[in-house]
């Protein structure tokens, strides 16, 4: 059994780092796909997982203690998610001094309605970066 939850598990990390591409050709519908696994992954208490398989910043600025924990109380009060729809697409080029964080970025916002608060809706954001390998890796999750 545990060999079958590890499988799903490498699944869902391999479409958190998209298949490798120029910052070009990447389809607005793959990044959507991706960041609703990352989000699916955290709606199961995956964040650690999630953090594993995120960029090297990402992973530096933020212990892997730390990520879950954010996550964690950032969702404790909402309940269940009810109804998540992806709202907007964007595309980001950053220019830095370190190279672990500078280049192209693919930020991916949906709507959410949660359990506790029916009525009301929530933006999660899910946030991927093109690294030096042509991948695009989780860089991270914002619950606003």
């Amino acid at each position: 059994m545990k060999h079958i939850v590890r499988l799903l598990l490498t699944g869902a990390l391999l479409w958190c780092r998209l298949a490798p591409s120029t910052a070009q050709e990447v389809e607005a519908s793959d990044m959507v796909r991706g960041g609703m696994q990352a989000i699916q992954m955290i709606d199961r208490g995956q964040a650690g997982e999630l953090w594993d398989g995120a960029t090297a910043a990402t992973r530096k600025r933020v212990s892997r203690a730390d990520f879950i924990s954010v996550v964690a109380s950032s969702r404790l009060s909402l309940g269940e998610p009810q109804i998540r729809t992806w709202v907007a697409v964007n595309r980001q080029v950053l220019a830095n001094a370190d190279a672990d964080t500078a280049g192209h970025y693919v930020t991916i916002e949906y709507e959410t309605r949660f359990s506790s608060k029916p009525g009301a809706t929530r933006r999660e954001v899910v946030r991927f970066h093109l690294d030096p390998d042509r991948l695009w890796r989780f860089s991270g999750y914002v619950l606003r």
